[in-house]
């Protein structure tokens, strides 16, 4: 499928793209070539084949989520360089 430079341009503007004229003869043919391929892959015979979201067996790894203890609020607090004795202070980074 030939691609004419007026769609690389409308393309180019929908992307909010301002594109030399060099620019603009480059990336006609870089899409060309694009465009190509997927039509390359079209023409694979996919018949019996299924669908899939994921080539590999996906597996947890994570650990099992158990209840363990955890510091008291005044150890949290206790190297902190700022606090009120119930929460930490930090910058205001919002105006």
């Amino acid at each position: 499928m030939p691609l004419e430079k007026a769609q690389v341009e409308h393309i180019a503007h929908l992307a909010r793209l301002k594109l030399s004229p060099d620019e603009l003869e480059k990336l006609t043919l870089e899409m060309a070539v694009i465009i190509d391929y997927f039509e390359q892959l079209q023409m694979v015979d996919t018949d019996g084949v299924e669908p899939r979201d994921q080539f590999i067996t996906a597996e947890n790894v994570f650990r099992d989520d158990t209840v363990r203890p955890s510091l008291k609020q005044g150890q949290a607090l206790g190297n902190a360089p700022e606090s009120d004795g119930k929460f930490f202070h930090v910058p205001k980074v919002i105006g």
